[in-house]
């Protein structure tokens, strides 16, 4: 919280700004090389939406995620349920309530959703990361918080798969991956 407080407000809005939309445009980048370039047209435009740039104004320091400030003054982040409940890229969306177990219950993602997710992910690390960025930090990121995670096994292991073949083989190949299974995908719901 003292990080906060030294940064004044000018730093903060343009800092928290130029922020979110690097990271945009890098998913927007990320998303063309998958195949879903509207999807990445529309990425995270809930960020600037009052109920979301406000607080990331308030909690940004550069070096993480204001959500994560806010988590601290609240005990959670106002700013997040309102993204989370918005954008299908996240994982968290797709929690519903099971009428055989009376429980909210992950749903599997569908693929799309699931290929901006991986986008986002890396555009996130790039952008946190700078120049100790390397393609296994998407991975590493993943790793850390998988144990909290409720995250439907389905989409957890092609997540994974997807972050594995990022360490080992790269993004253009990774990338050429992901818009394959996205065009088999739209042609399986197509039929």
């Amino acid at each position: 919280m003292k990080e906060e407080k030294r940064l004044n407000r000018f730093t903060r809005l343009f800092g928290h700004f130029k922020t979110i939309t690097k990271h945009r445009h890098l998913v927007i980048r990320h998303c063309a090389k998958a195949g879903i370039l509207w999807q990445g047209l529309f990425h995270d435009l809930s960020k600037y939406s009052l109920a979301e740039f406000v607080p990331g104004v308030k909690y940004y320091t550069g070096k993480r995620s204001p959500n994560e400030g806010e988590r601290e003054n609240y005990g959670f982040s106002y700013a997040w349920m309102h993204h989370k409940g918005r954008n299908k890229h996240h994982y968290e969306y797709w929690n519903d309530y099971n009428l055989e177990t009376h429980r909210n219950e992950p749903v599997e993602m569908p693929y799309r959703y699931l290929a901006e997710m991986f986008c986002d992910r890396v555009a996130a690390s790039k952008v946190y990361n700078g120049k100790k960025y390397t393609n296994a930090s998407p991975m590493e990121y993943f790793l850390q918080r998988t144990p909290h995670r409720s995250i439907h096994p389905n989409t957890k292991k092609e997540l994974e798969k997807l972050l594995q073949m990022l360490v080992e083989q790269g993004e253009e190949s990774t990338f050429r991956y992901i818009k394959n299974n996205v065009k088999s995908t739209r042609r399986e719901r197509d039929k």
